[in-house]
């Protein structure tokens, strides 16, 4: 994207520029025209070579265009019968040039952006983003303002995981529970737009705090301790479906070693015993002062990721009504002045992991380049490992 080429790199295939696209002129380049489109040309992509036994494996290749909402990825399997000998993914099919965006922004407009990055994690990169500025400023966000950001973040982490277990359920097959899994779901969304609203909880932050004050009173604490009711017979369920667990126990088994070296994250990282969690090992928001219980399993199978996230949905519940409990009075936000050439790192724990925004504000004030690090591309660097010598 900039133009660089490192020498003995030991993957130099493409990520984001595939095959067809000219890229003679970097388009990350700060002299590239923002409003200029790539050009593509047509042409057949590159897929790793066999050596050996060709005749008898088989490719499969799944996506990029595919049916219901899954996002464009294609993922190549080869195989043979049912056992998977290599799996590659090519990803990137809707890469947006969202840094490049950024670029020439007040920086105040550039929580906006940031809070489309991802559409399910707005609260954790405008977050990440917010903090990058406010750290390059040195602005200091009011404590109320830092509770309910603390808030917000496990609302978005509570919907995400809740969707996830629907989503499980519909891999393994077990109609009621997806059901059940995509109306908790809806009825935690539900709960941000009354509190924001907003269902995906945009519109909220702002460099130096909020944007505006949250009226959350008691009328939330009594709906989450609902939903914690209703989720926990949920889960329990789950737990002792037997054609549930017999499609996870075992099922990708990602060991301690390998997603440490590969740099898995979130949810992922702890299935295998790496116990790493940001809002408690480098705090940000309240979570210095209201810290959570972080879950960790040693498995590392489908299992294993599936009861992390039973853990944390119990964890948020409990942090944010205690967060209520403690919400002080005061202002949301603070008179943030961002000053000129200077930089700042921001980061935040996203329902998927670490989540990390560089920012450089340029001498006239302005978002001179801003660098994201999201959870996904770290887990999808692990993903592999998950998938070679099992089976289809």
């Amino acid at each position: 994207l900039f133009g660089l080429r490192f020498l003995d790199h030991p993957q130099p295939h493409r990520l984001v520029l595939h095959e067809g696209v000219d890229s003679n002129k970097p388009p990350f380049a700060p002299d590239y025209p923002p409003d200029r489109p790539l050009r593509v040309e047509r042409t057949r992509s590159a897929i790793p070579e066999l050596a050996g036994a060709e005749a008898d494996v088989q490719l499969l290749p799944f996506g990029p265009v595919r049916a219901d909402v899954v996002e464009s990825g294609e993922f190549l399997f080869f195989y043979v019968g049912e056992a998977i000998l290599h799996y590659h993914p090519r990803l990137f099919f809707k890469h947006r040039g969202l840094e490049k965006r950024f670029e020439g922004l007040e920086p105040q407009r550039g929580v906006v952006l940031a809070e489309r990055v991802s559409g399910v994690g707005s609260v954790a990169h405008a977050l990440a983003y917010c903090q990058a500025v406010e750290a390059a400023s040195n602005c200091v966000v009011p404590a109320r303002a830092r509770v309910l950001r603390m808030l917000l973040a496990e609302m978005e982490r509570l919907y995400n995981h809740l969707h996830y277990f629907g989503h499980l359920c519909h891999t393994t097959t077990l109609k009621v529970g997806e059901a059940e899994g995509k109306l908790l779901e809806e009825q935690a969304k539900q709960l941000n737009t009354r509190l924001t609203g907003s269902r995906f909880l945009r519109s909220v932050l702002a460099i130096g705090g909020l944007r505006r004050d949250l009226a959350p009173k008691k009328w939330l604490d009594d709906a989450l301790n609902a939903l914690r009711e209703r989720f926990s017979r949920y889960a329990k369920h789950m737990e002792n479906t037997a054609s549930h667990l017999d499609r996870l126990i075992t099922t990708g088994r990602l060991d301690r070693r390998l997603a440490f070296d590969q740099g898995a994250t979130g949810p992922v990282e702890r299935a295998s015993g790496v116990d790493r969690d940001l809002r408690r090992d480098h705090p940000y928001a309240a979570y210095a002062e209201l810290p959570p219980n972080v879950a960790v399993r040693e498995a590392g199978d489908a299992h294993a990721r599936a009861q992390v996230r039973m853990a944390e949905v119990e964890a948020s519940i409990a942090l944010m009504r205690r967060a209520l409990e403690l919400l002080p009075d005061g202002p949301v936000r603070a008179d943030c002045h961002v000053t000129p050439d200077t930089e700042g790192l921001g980061w935040s724990e996203s329902p998927r992991g670490t989540l990390f925004y560089a920012v450089h504000i340029g001498r006239d004030g302005k978002l001179a380049r801003v660098k994201i690090k999201s959870p996904s591309f770290s887990n999808w660097r692990v993903f592999p490992f998950t998938v070679h010598d099992s089976n289809m």
